[in-house]
């Protein structure tokens, strides 16, 4: 009985106990819970990227397998090619040489004979040397007659020179320029003035009047008839008889100036003046710089009431300006301040843009 007392004075310990204790577990399990998850989705993460990094494995084993194969065929597929090419070219060279061969045993046997092209070159080729060495013959004559003309044009003028001066020519009294007796020797003009003859000085030669006397045959022989020319039309740079008689006995042609009178040319301006008038549209002259007639209307046409004038500017297609409503406002501003134009004058630009 003592002991029934005794649990029943404790129940409420072991009740207060039980909840401490539930509440406690109630946490720890929470705890475990959340360590439990934390375990597994670790543990299933590990194996997902097991799994995944498994496939990743295989699947870049089966694409560098297939990448080989398909680069492997088509290495063949070029190496073919390629060696197609080679063998092509190859076959074409050799069908070249040939062709080659061939064509040049046919014109060597049927077109050209080469040993007749070799003698006929070499015969040639000797031919030219006899003919250059012709030439070279030639040429060298030839220079030596140039030299030749050239020592005697020289020689003929010191010996004119000679026949003009022979007046210097030394005597035995009296040496001259060319013969100085300080030399050995006399000079070569000295020994050219000896053997010249002086030249002597003529006056022109004297027309001789003869009287001009044609004889004349008709007496002679009376009864013979005269021969016609040999030629018709005179031989050398003549013009027919007939053009010339024409030219001889043509009229007289004034001149421009002597043909017309004083006055034309005036005649001519005042011609040419009614002219423009006949066909001048409006009497008024056309004066693009004169002020006078910049305000001025035009004249409406008789067969239309459009008056015969520019429409102004802004009133059809723009819109209206209304000046009242601009007069209280500013004007605007420029970027750029005022600058003088004309120093000298002390000009300057507003803000509108205008020189005041």
């Amino acid at each position: 009985m003592a002991r029934l007392v005794k649990l029943y004075s404790q129940v409420d310990n072991a009740k207060k106990q039980y909840f401490i204790r539930n509440r406690i577990a109630e946490e720890n399990r929470q705890k475990e819970n959340e360590a439990a998850v934390r375990i597994q989705s670790w543990f299933r993460g590990c194996q997902v990227r097991a799994y995944l990094s498994h496939l990743h494995k295989n699947a870049t084993l089966i694409q560098k397998i297939w990448r080989g194969f398909t680069a492997r065929v088509l290495f063949r597929q070029r190496v073919k090619t390629a060696y197609f090419i080679m063998k092509m070219n190859f076959y074409n060279k050799m069908a070249v040489k040939i062709q080659q061969r061939w064509r040049g045993y046919y014109v060597r046997k049927y077109v050209h004979n080469y040993y007749a092209r070799k003698r006929y070159l070499e015969g040639l080729t000797r031919k030219n040397e006899h003919i250059r060495r012709d030439l070279e013959e030639f040429a060298e004559l030839q220079r030596n007659e140039r030299e030749r003309i050239i020592q005697e044009k020289e020689e003929q003028g010191k010996t004119i020179q000679a026949q003009r001066l022979h007046f210097l020519l030394s005597t035995k009294q009296c040496p001259g320029v060319f013969n100085s007796p300080f030399r050995e020797e006399p000079d070569e003009m000295e020994l050219r003035l000896r053997k010249v003859k002086p030249l002597l000085a003529r006056s022109a030669p004297k027309e001789r009047k003869t009287p001009n006397i044609i004889p004349d045959l008709s007496n002679l022989m009376p009864n013979r008839e005269r021969l016609p020319p040999i030629h018709k039309k005179p031989q050398g740079p003549f013009r027919p008889a007939l053009e010339v008689q024409q030219q001889r006995q043509r009229p007289l042609e004034p001149s421009l100036r002597v043909a017309t009178s004083i006055t034309a040319l005036e005649e001519a301006r005042e011609e040419l003046k009614r002219q423009e008038w006949r066909t001048r549209v409006i009497d008024q002259t056309f004066l693009p710089f004169l002020k006078t007639s910049q305000n001025k209307r035009c004249e409406g046409l008789m067969h239309t009431s459009t008056p015969f004038e520019q429409v102004a500017y802004g009133t059809k297609h723009f819109r209206e300006e209304h000046e009242e409503y601009l007069q209280g406002k500013k004007p605007f501003k420029t970027v750029f301040t005022t600058c003088h134009v004309f120093d000298k004058f002390g000009r300057l630009y507003s803000n509108a843009g205008n020189i005041v």
